[in-house]
């Protein structure tokens, strides 16, 4: 798919390569150090990955997360995710995880970490003190 900015990624962004997956910087990040984890064949769903690029995407995280903090010491933290189809975000139609490094500090509240596509029921535990 030629129009896939995945198919053919910019050598300079490749930060790890597997047989199945590769990851790579990514291009507008939420916060310094964000990086993408993506199998190879063009599949835009997690659903409709093969369990062997599966499994490879998860054996990537751990060592994508090394790589990011050699190159970033003073993460404090991470918020790991997948859009997976339109109603859930997803703009690019290839399966990627994100791998969003998180700073103390980043947000005043970080409470509910990947709740907050949602907004008003990210904190659910402050709804519960009211």
């Amino acid at each position: 798919m030629s129009s896939c900015p995945f198919c053919t990624p910019p050598a300079d962004r490749i930060l790890f390569e597997g047989s199945r997956v590769f990851a790579l910087w990514d291009g507008y990040p939420v916060s310094s150090g964000h990086a993408l984890i993506i199998p190879r064949r063009h599949v835009p769903s997690l659903f409709e990955a093969t369990p062997e690029e599966q499994a490879e995407l998860m054996e990537a995280l751990p060592i994508v997360r090394a790589r990011v903090l050699e190159a970033h010491p003073d993460i404090a933290g991470f918020n790991i995710g997948i859009n997976d189809g339109r109603a859930a975000g997803q703009t690019v139609d290839h399966l990627h995880i994100h791998l969003i490094p998180r700073y103390a500090g980043d947000h005043p509240d970080p409470t509910g970490g990947v709740r907050h596509v949602i907004p008003e029921k990210a904190n659910y535990l402050r709804a519960r003190s009211q």
